[in-house]
């Protein structure tokens, strides 16, 4: 016959018909001694599993919802972060409820941190004797409490053979072959957006890792989600634990491991997570070091796009310091993301917009390219490449390949591209081509935008306008009413926009836009009345059509 808290036993461990809750535990001799200190009104929490978590910094792989929490002083003291924050955390992953050991590092919770579990109505519970494992209520705690520790060991194995890997310098290929062998497992190193930096393993791994749905069609790991694809998941191939590389509060990238021979466990996730701090250590000493060199090219790129590169040899010689070949015939790209656009999902924060664009654009040049200059300068992202006949569409399968399928972070950006030159003298001119191609496309076209210099046509010359007043004078003056922005406006500018393109014939022009031939000879009438005799007149139709384009270039018709 069993006894009260043998069933409740029963029920908390393999699950019934009948719930457990918080109160009902403190009911039995297991916690005859608990006092609630805060949260009384959720003591009707659920409760499935008891945990033991003596390391709060790790209790994010340790608690799922329902389960109610035990914990010492000790561990509380050890937390680096508010005891209110550290309630709210576990209330979020539904958490049941803590139940804490007093001792002499901790024996009193404050009124802020009271303050935030009665307003959640989430549990806390004191107990003054220690937490006796031997007893029915806790069976399971023991054993998950020893895989935490067999865990936390092989953690600080993986994570003392990676540190000294990286102290000896090595880069981030070393870490993930590293990794892989203490893991036995596939390792992939990502930026945050998913582009990979290294894979390491077993060839058969890492196979099937890269046809496993883990990858989206691009090759990019998948971070397209609300949690940037954090955490355990099951793949067609295999499992995944992937983890951030973060460091300074900026989100560096993804560290992943890969299994298809075992299912990867939360204690797995938890050795991922530690080697994905010495990645982020990595990633952090690489950056420091290659920043000062960045700096050096940034500012050479800049002197040469202002003019003040130097004579031709001399910038060409001090070009190839840096691996750049500025001697051949260039074209300049110039990339802006649209201002303002920056809808970044991910936590923690990631580097500016400009850098993870250029970085993008960089390691996608780099597989076409591998002498093309590249920098970030300012709110703009420069390339300066070698021109050919393909040129352009070799720029467009570059621009395909940054923005591409899945992934996160990649935001809206314009594109400019220059003619080629192929003096140093020629680069200024020729960089302000592919600024004018990035502003006039971007004002026609919208987002997105991929313009050419030579595809600007009489928009280059209207681009040089600089006295905006005057064009707006200018349209106003020749369109009249029609520059008005009412659905009848819209509509006459359309129908004006297909006659001037047919050079004023009526019947071609009524077939285009699908217009009974007597309605476009009254329209035609109406927009005389309005515009003056444009059919007989063809400076006046000269005049009509750069109103109309001054207006696209404006952004305010894109029909055209």
């Amino acid at each position: 016959m069993l006894t009260r808290s043998t069933a409740i036993a029963a029920r908390v461990t393999d699950g019934g018909a009948e719930s457990t809750t918080v109160e009902s535990i403190l009911d039995t001799d297991f916690l005859s001694e608990g006092v609630v200190i805060a949260g009384r009104e959720g003591l009707g929490r659920i409760v499935d599993r008891l945990t033991l978590i003596e390391n709060l910094e790790s209790i994010r792989f340790w608690i799922g919802a329902q389960d109610l929490v035990l914990t010492t002083g000790f561990a509380l003291a050890q937390c680096t972060e508010p005891l209110s924050s550290f309630v709210s955390a576990a209330h979020s992953a539904g958490v049941a409820g803590i139940v804490i050991h007093f001792d002499e590092d901790i024996t009193a919770i404050g009124d802020g941190t009271r303050a935030v579990a009665d307003e959640l109505h989430f549990p806390l519970i004191t107990v003054s004797e220690s937490f006796a494992l031997d007893h029915v209520l806790a069976r399971g705690v023991r054993d998950r409490a020893q895989q935490q520790v067999r865990t936390m060991y092989r953690s600080e194995r993986l994570r003392r053979l990676l540190v000294a890997k990286m102290v000896a310098g090595g880069g981030v290929a070393e870490l993930a072959s590293a990794a892989a062998a203490e893991l036995d497992a596939a390792v992939l190193m990502t930026t945050s957006d998913g582009r990979r930096l290294a894979t390491a393993g077993a060839d058969e791994e890492v196979r099937a890792l890269c046809r496993s749905s883990a990858l989206d069609a691009t090759g990019r790991l998948k971070t397209d989600s609300t949690d940037g694809g954090l955490g355990l998941r099951a793949t067609d191939e295999g499992s995944i634990a992937v983890c951030a590389i973060a460091a300074n509060g900026i989100d560096h990238g993804r560290v992943a491991a890969f299994s298809r021979h075992r299912t990867l466990s939360t204690q797995d996730l938890h050795v991922v997570d530690a080697a994905a701090a010495v990645f982020a250590l990595a990633v952090t000493r690489d950056l420091a070091l290659s920043k000062i060199e960045e700096k050096h090219r940034a500012n050479f790129l800049r002197d040469l796009l202002l003019g003040r590169g130097g004579e031709h040899a001399h910038a060409v010689a001090h070009a190839q310091r840096f691996g750049w070949n500025i001697g051949r015939p260039v074209v300049v790209v110039v990339i802006e993301p649209i201002p303002g656009v920056d809808a970044t999902r991910q936590t923690p924060d990631r580097m500016p917009l400009v850098d993870r664009q250029m970085m993008a654009f960089s390691g996608a040049l780099a597989q076409r390219d591998p002498h093309a200059a590249i920098a970030a300068l300012g709110t703009e992202t420069v390339i300066m490449m070698g021109a050919g006949p393909n040129t352009v569409n070799a720029i467009r399968d570059i621009i395909d390949s940054v923005r591409g399928d899945g992934g996160g972070g990649r935001q809206p950006f314009a594109v400019g591209i220059s003619r080629s030159c192929t003096s140093v003298e020629d680069i200024p001119g020729i960089y302000g081509q592919a600024r004018t191609a990035l502003k006039v496309g971007r004002q026609i076209y919208g987002t997105w935008a991929v313009t050419t210099f030579d595809d600007l046509g009489v928009f280059r010359l209207l681009s040089l306008v600089e006295n905006d007043d005057e064009l707006t004078s200018f349209t106003k003056e020749t369109l009249h009413e029609l520059t008005e922005q009412t659905a009848e406006a819209r509509d006459m500018r359309k129908t004006l926009e297909m006659l001037l393109a047919t050079n004023i014939n009526i019947a071609e022009t009524a077939r285009n836009l699908h217009f009974h031939y007597n309605t476009l000879r009254y329209r035609v009438v109406k927009l005389e009345k309005i515009l003056g005799p444009f059919t007989e007149r063809p400076d006046l139709r000269l005049d009509l059509s750069l109103a109309l384009k001054i207006m696209a270039m404006r952004g305010i018709d894109h029909y055209m």
